[in-house]
């Protein structure tokens, strides 16, 4: 029987006959100071509860934890006379009104356009996303009823975003002395696109900061006089035309020629601009007008330079050489054994299992890549490969092969570690780029007297970053810049050089304004007691007066005689710190413009082939600022 047909039967009464969930229990027995009933909801399975007389908590419990959004409801003819004499709610009651509560407070409509602005420009997602019921549904389930806004929302919001960001960018750019820019043209889908980043180093934190200037489509035939013109225009927009130290390119035409033609000699340095003639304008008939280019010297990418190497200087070698028939045959079965994993869903899955780990595919113009994918196969067991091989149906590498590739591994192990240095971002200095030639060409002759294989090759290599750097080493800015890092000092130079560098450093130190120079940071050593070194003192510290009275060959001298590597200790020597500001906020390679393409897969797709060209730059700078110009406001 039910709980109620218990109580008319005159038994003893229990707080489970006043409860308004009651209809779903049916009474079985008593026992001591507790009754057994089972819950008719979890039929067809029998399922037996206990619970006190006077009190019904645990069956409650079992209802929120079981059954709680399905079937529990309460009886709607019988009143819960006691809870609602004491005017209390029910706990799902209350959590339900607070959790609307939160929503109503926390997330309004602006506030959810804003994160889905968010997500779709950080994202690289298509528009297209905000017309998916999936996605409607999402937002209108989490956010209690709220809504997605629709495309022309969204293009507002982008327009607002941009100008803001331009505003904030123009301000952070307007305080800041030295600039670096990097250049590069990408094309997809027979469209082309012109790309330039910016680059600084924090004056106080000395840490790196780079921002998107543009990203314009090149509709026209791309021409000398049309790049010069956008790398102009680009300066002209954010007022940096007479703060750029230097704009770095990839070694490839039309970027070499352009500089070439439009950038003043290395001599003439404090004039360097060029004269541009329209020509199209002369072929029409028009009048001549000179249009006044400013454009500032050009740094050719160390890490391009580096890939050239390896790429024209190494294949030269190896094809006129013995072993090019053996690095034929090893390389080709390699690349069928990419080949099978790349296209073959069956051959990915074979090596994750034998090799534990996803094979590296290597791109068609990233050596270093290559040099991975080379890395992971070599690093197979002989079993390992062969069952690879067998499962695959390639033809196995056989042992002279292998210990071609070994080699190959070890031997160029340097090289692609100093790609990597190159293409790093945060802390990478054109101060490093001599340090990490030398000591790559160190390593490299270090390893030619165990070569079995590249004895020869490593000769032609080495003579090949004599040659392609040469510029590189005469140049008097690569010197200040590594000079002016800590981590080097003078320490790669010759003895014999040594002096003479001291007092190029002291000439060019004396031409900084010692009012520009930050004042030195001694009050991390007055006030500040985190450990033990902070704590111990034996004098006062020099004030900073002090420190900028010193003379210019005491102060080189003793930033060259000292230790430190980290860049905080350039906070005692305001005047080197202003040279390494000068000098080393250029970049050594193009690889952060090229991040600015690494989104390009999500972009070019057939859902965003409605937008402009306009829109298309807009988002890309959108996405690529947001570190430095947050996309939402608080």
């Amino acid at each position: 029987m039910d709980v109620e047909q218990r109580e008319t039967c005159g038994e003893t009464k229990s707080a489970i006959n006043t409860w308004r969930y009651r209809h779903h229990f049916t009474y079985k027995a008593d026992q001591g100071k507790n009754i057994i009933v089972q819950c008719n909801l979890c039929l067809p399975r029998v399922n037996l509860l206990s619970t006190s007389k006077t009190s019904t908590s645990n069956l409650k419990k079992h209802l929120d934890r079981t059954h709680l959004g399905c079937e529990a409801r309460p009886d709607a003819k019988r009143g819960r006379k006691k809870e609602e004499y004491n005017g209390e709610e029910s706990r799902h009651c209350q959590l339900k009104k607070l959790k609307a509560e939160i929503i109503s407070k926390c997330l309004t409509q602006s506030k959810i356009d804003d994160l889905i602005f968010s997500f779709i420009v950080e994202d690289c997602q298509s528009f297209y996303v905000l017309e998916q019921p999936g996605f409607k549904r999402l937002i209108t389930g989490l956010t209690e009823g709220l809504k997605v806004m629709d495309r022309v929302t969204l293009f507002s919001k982008v327009d607002r975003g941009l100008s803001r960001m331009r505003e904030e960018l123009l301000a952070k750019l307007s305080s800041i002395q030295y600039v670096c820019t990097t250049a590069d043209i990408w094309t997809a889908n027979d469209r082309s696109f012109f790309g330039m980043t910016c680059h600084w180093i924090d004056p106080d934190s000395l840490e790196r900061k780079s921002a998107a200037l543009g990203f314009p489509r090149l509709q026209d035939r791309i021409t000398y006089d049309s790049i010069a013109g956008r790398i102009h225009d680009t300066h002209v927009a954010y007022n940096i035309e007479s703060k750029v130290q230097t704009t770095v390119t990839d070694n490839a035409s039309p970027f070499a020629s352009v500089f070439k033609e439009f950038v003043a000699d290395s001599q003439e340095r404090d004039d360097d601009f060029g004269f541009f003639e329209n020509v199209s304008t002369i072929l029409e008939g028009e009048p001549e007008q000179d249009m006044l280019l400013f454009l500032p010297p050009v740094q050719r990418c160390a890490s391009h330079t580096l890939e050239q190497i390896v790429t024209e200087d190494f294949w030269q070698a190896i094809s006129q050489g013995p072993m090019c028939q053996l690095h034929y045959s090893s390389m080709s079965k390699l690349f069928s054994i990419w080949n099978k994993c790349h296209h073959l869903q069956v051959g990915m899955e074979a090596a994750e299992e034998i090799g534990k780990m996803a094979l590296v595919v290597p791109a068609v113009i990233r050596w270093n890549v290559e040099y991975c994918a080379v890395q992971k196969i070599v690093s197979l067991s002989e079993r390992e490969l062969t069952e690879l091989c067998a499962r695959l149906e390639v033809t196995r590498l056989q042992p002279e092969e292998m210990a071609f590739l070994k080699e190959y591994v070890t031997v160029f192990h340097p090289l692609a570690f100093a790609l990597e240095l190159f293409q790093a971002e945060q802390k990478c200095y054109l101060g490093i780029v001599i340090p990490t030639v030398l000591s790559l060409k160190n390593k490299l002759n270090e390893q030619k007297k165990a070569a079995s294989y590249f004895g020869e090759v490593i000769n032609t290599i080495v003579v090949a970053i004599d040659v392609r750097f040469q510029e590189l080493f005469s140049s008097t800015e690569a010197k200040i810049a590594t000079a002016t890092t800590p981590q080097f000092r003078l320490w790669w130079m010759a003895a014999s050089e040594r002096e003479e560098m001291c007092t190029l450093l002291a000439t060019e130190a004396s031409q900084m304004d010692p009012c520009d120079a930050p004042e030195a940071n001694t009050s991390r050593n007055l006030s500040t007691i985190e450990s033990e070194d902070d704590f111990f003192s034996y004098g006062s510290a020099k004030t900073s007066t002090q420190i900028q009275q010193r003379g210019v060959m005491e102060e080189i001298r003793k930033y060259v005689e000292g230790t430190g590597k980290s860049l905080e200790c350039l906070q005692d020597f305001p005047r080197v710190k202003q040279l390494f500001l000068k000098y080393n906020t250029t970049l050594p390679s193009t690889a952060p413009v090229q991040r600015l393409f690494s989104q390009k897969g999500n972009l070019m797709t057939s859902q965003r082939n409605f937008l402009t060209d306009d829109y298309f730059e807009r988002i890309q700078l959108l996405r690529y600022n947001s570190n430095i110009c947050p996309l939402l406001t608080e």
